[in-house]
């Protein structure tokens, strides 16, 4: 199996879960030119990050070019418990996707 593209944490301090969240990604705008043939850089961007906290979404954010190389994710979120399980999925424009699950610490 290969390597996941996100790196995560999910912590409970008191009734407040926080998830921290790294992902691997080239993110490229479209607008940036080769420097050795001169042409663009194709686009190529994460378009949907889905977080889910035991099934339920809890996140679901819509991202464009304009999101920087390996974008970090961080939120909150009332009702979680130890042991939960916290999921993230994101989907990129040309169909690449990658999903990962934790539990909350």
């Amino acid at each position: 199996m290969a390597k996941s593209t996100i790196r995560a944490r999910a912590r409970l301090k008191g009734d407040i879960t926080t998830v921290k969240t790294l992902i691997t990604h080239r993110m490229d705008s479209g607008r940036i030119k080769n420097k050795k043939t001169g042409k663009l850089i194709p686009i190529y961007f994460i378009k949907e990050v889905t977080c889910q906290h035991n099934g339920k979404t809890t996140v679901l954010a819509q991202w464009g070019p304009t999101i920087s190389k390996n974008p970090y994710l961080s939120y909150q979120f009332t009702g979680g418990a130890r042991g939960d399980t916290i999921s993230i999925s994101w989907l990129d424009n040309e169909g690449g996707k990658d999903s990962y699950s934790l539990k909350v610490k």
